[in-house]
């Protein structure tokens, strides 16, 4: 079943984004970060993402290969961009002008940076949106923060949470 057509907005938007990036990152690399949050504000939006190392990369980089793991991250968000900007477009009713995107090894954390063509206030999707995720919806640059029920998680399921712990 289909719900309404729903405007996503503040932590419930940023939610939503920080979901499909930990999911397209679990499906292509086949582990997720473990922590992500997402921030937005007038045309930015930026994906902060923990954990996000492989068993081998961590063992590479622990043996002194860090160059090769940010390599292979690379690769992978080059790779996977098409796709990251969709589900963004998707989530914001914005199209993405520029992607960027950057890792670090120690600590393990990677960066999603998306500009946006217009800025995302009072977005209304074109789609349905199924599930609901209860946010404070009144300031576009809520904080929503994502945290995996345990590492490796297989299911991919998080939980989140904001500032004022509603989302």
């Amino acid at each position: 079943m289909t719900s309404p057509t729903k405007a996503l907005k503040g932590g419930a938007l940023n939610a939503a984004i920080s979901n499909a990036i930990v999911g397209l990152l679990r499906e292509n690399v086949g582990k997720g970060p473990n922590k992500a949050r997402t921030i937005h504000s007038d045309k930015i939006v930026l994906c902060v993402l923990e954990n996000n190392m492989t068993k081998a990369e961590q063992t590479l980089a622990a043996r002194g290969k860090k160059d090769y793991v940010l390599g292979i991250r690379h690769a992978f968000q080059e790779t996977m961009q098409p796709e990251l900007t969709d589900a963004v477009e998707s989530l914001t009713g914005r199209k993405v002008v520029a992607f960027m995107s950057a890792n670090h090894v120690n600590p393990d954390l990677a960066a999603e940076v998306f500009v946006l063509d217009q800025p995302v206030n009072g977005v209304v999707l074109d789609q349905p949106v199924n599930g609901e995720v209860a946010g404070n919806d009144s300031n576009s640059s809520d904080v929503a923060e994502l945290t995996a029920a345990s590492p490796g998680s297989p299911d991919g399921q998080v939980t989140s949470s904001s500032p004022d712990g509603q989302v």
